[in-house]
């Protein structure tokens, strides 16, 4: 059960961080107003929030999922991939001091972006890809190993479909992983329970469980049915602007 999350609302010069998106950059009061409505989520399903003022010197500081992971009793500040983002890890710490006693990082050469690490349960999947480096998720399995959890890697740096690991993957229940088709037979999944997200719904897989509510974005009705067939309860929420800058509802918080 979680019972806090941090969050950080997107700043004014939000449409200045990193995307691959071609098309219209994102509004700031519409994504504003979704980043209100998700805090709002967060806090039906139960959760405290910590909300921390936007950070114009980082454009992607929205995303503050990417400059941390969390265990049950240490927060591990990463090293984002892209040098712009850096300058975030600092801005993170003293919060996460308030909660947690034990705090290690990341050390160059090592690069690890959070969107890339899925929790499930005890285990943790570790992505391989444009932002996380193999030294930088050596140096997580270590810290994941003294915290008594295991870890499995996943390399998808050949994958031109996502951006993280977590963009295409989420640990739901007890034993379930909503997985897009691309990666579903991946062998590193085998043994869990695969709900399968169809290609032209990639997006929806990056969804998230709080508390026994699954939250997804809006629009994904195939994964909306999928979820309900399986009894799981989700509540949409709208994530356009955030989709634009290759975000989505994971990144937007830490939860612990």
């Amino acid at each position: 059960m979680f019972t806090r999350a941090i969050v950080r609302p997107p700043s004014q010069n939000f449409a200045d961080g990193l995307t691959t998106h071609k098309g219209q950059p994102p509004n700031h009061k519409k994504a504003q107003e979704q980043h209100e409505s998700y805090c709002q989520a967060l806090a039906k399903c139960g959760l405290t929030l910590t909300h921390l003022a936007p950070d114009e010197a980082h454009p992607d500081s929205t995303f503050v999922e990417d400059v941390a992971v969390l265990t049950k009793n240490t927060a591990i500040l990463t090293r984002p991939g892209a040098k712009s983002r850096e300058g975030e890890v600092a801005n993170i710490r003293d919060p996460l001091k308030t909660f947690f006693k034990s705090i290690q990082e990341i050390q160059s050469p090592g690069t690890v972006d959070g969107g890339d690490i899925c929790e499930a349960a005890n285990h943790y999947f570790i992505g391989l890809s444009q932002r996380t480096n193999e030294e930088g998720a050596k140096q997580l399995a270590i810290f994941l190993a003294q915290s008594g959890h295991t870890s499995t890697l996943v390399d998808i740096r050949a994958m031109k479909t996502i951006l993280h690991l977590k963009s295409g993957i989420a640990a739901i229940g007890e034993h379930q992983l909503v997985v897009m088709e691309e990666m579903a037979d991946r062998p590193q999944f085998r043994g869990y329970e695969i709900i399968r997200v169809p290609p032209e719904e990639t997006y929806a897989a990056n969804c998230i469980e709080v508390n026994g509510q699954v939250l997804i974005a809006t629009g994904f009705p195939k994964l909306a049915a999928a979820l309900a067939n399986q009894g799981f309860q989700y509540r949409p929420l709208e994530v356009s602007e955030f989709q634009k800058m290759d975000g989505g509802l994971s990144c937007l918080s830490l939860r612990f």
